[in-house]
């Protein structure tokens, strides 16, 4: 699993994106390209598997870009565990039943003997 953290900033209308400890950058005009240029530069350095990014602002003008490859703990990893396990249908239907007797309960808590918008 590799995990990298790029510093970006916006000068002059474009955006640029440096590594935090490491020697991989990028440059392009939008967050969004930048974001796309740096999952390809995070590829290319080694790796292999899903890919997860997220960028966010911290001022107008830069923001920090993270990129996770590998690691198998994707949404798909844990489908193919849920359906690999014997009595998966079973316990997805348990929490429903849960879920109707606390409505009832709240229903009758909530019940002071008035209608409030009758």
């Amino acid at each position: 699993m590799g995990v990298y953290t790029f510093v970006c900033k916006n000068g002059g209308g474009e955006w640029t994106a440096k590594q935090h400890e490491g020697d991989l950058e990028a440059s392009a005009s939008s967050t969004f390209e930048l974001n796309r240029k740096l999952v390809e530069v995070a590829l290319s350095a080694g790796g292999s598997g899903g890919v997860q990014s997220s960028f966010s602002l911290v001022s107008p003008t830069s923001g920090v870009c993270q990129v996770i490859i590998g690691g198998g703990g994707g949404g798909g990893g844990f489908a193919a565990g849920g359906a690999a396990s014997g009595g998966g249908g079973e316990t997805a239907a348990a929490p429903k039943e849960d879920e109707k007797k606390k409505e009832e309960s709240e229903e009758e808590e909530g019940d002071f003997g008035f209608d409030l918008f009758g």
